[in-house]
Order: structure tokens, then sequence, then C-alpha cells
């Protein structure tokens, strides 16, 4: 029991800190006026730190494991040799994405969407 305490805690863990790196490159692209692709790699280097210190835990879940995936594109964007504005894009639309994929789950389609127009008005 104390082992499936431990592993889940690190399970968690790696998310929160996949969330963080994530959120934290992509607010500074949304936020700089004009990033350079220095910059970007900077930036990405000073969050991946604390991402490094902590092990990597297998995911099962889709959306944790896309999560992993946009990040595992960060990184080779760091080291790859692509324009800060392609870039950019791709990024936010690999986020915006994985957000439409987790959403679409939350809103469901109401039951009585068939009883709306019963002659109740």
């Amino acid at each position: 029991m104390n082992a499936s305490k431990l592993e889940n805690s690190k399970r968690l863990r790696y998310i929160r800190l996949l969330g963080r790196f994530i959120n934290g490159i992509l607010s500074f692209l949304a936020k700089s006026e004009d990033p350079t692709k220095e910059q970007y790699d900077q930036k990405v280097d000073m969050n991946f730190r604390f991402l490094e210190k902590n092990e990597a835990v297998k995911l099962y879940k889709d959306e944790y494991m896309e999560l992993e995936a946009l990040g595992q594109k960060i990184l080779d964007y760091r080291a790859g040799d692509e324009e800060i504005a392609k870039i950019k894009e791709e990024l936010f639309y690999a986020q915006n994405q994985l957000e439409k994929r987790v959403n679409a789950r939350r809103y469901k389609k109401s039951k009585h969407d068939n009883h709306a127009s019963d002659g109740w008005d």
C-alpha cells in the first residue's frame, strides 16, 4: 500500500512539473513582443532544470500522454533550427488541440434537448 502511494505521489508530482514547464514556455511566447530563438532556448533551459530533477514516470491517461508529448515537442524545438514564428505557431496549435480534447470530455449534451420544444415557451 505504501509503495502505491509513493508511486501515485511521484506521478502527480511529475504531471504538475510537466504542466508548469509547458505553461511557463507558452506564457513566455504569448507575453513577449518579439521573442528570439536565443531567448526561447534560454527559457526552455531555465524551466527544464526543475523537470529534470524529478524522474520521469510512465503515464497512462491519454491527456497526460499528450501533455508529455507537448513537453517533448518543446524540447525538440529547442534542439532544432526552426524559426521562432513557426515554433510559436505550432506550440500554440498543439496546446489548443490538447485543451479541446480535455474540454470535449467535460461538456456533455443535455439529456433533455429534444424536450425543449414540447409546447413550453
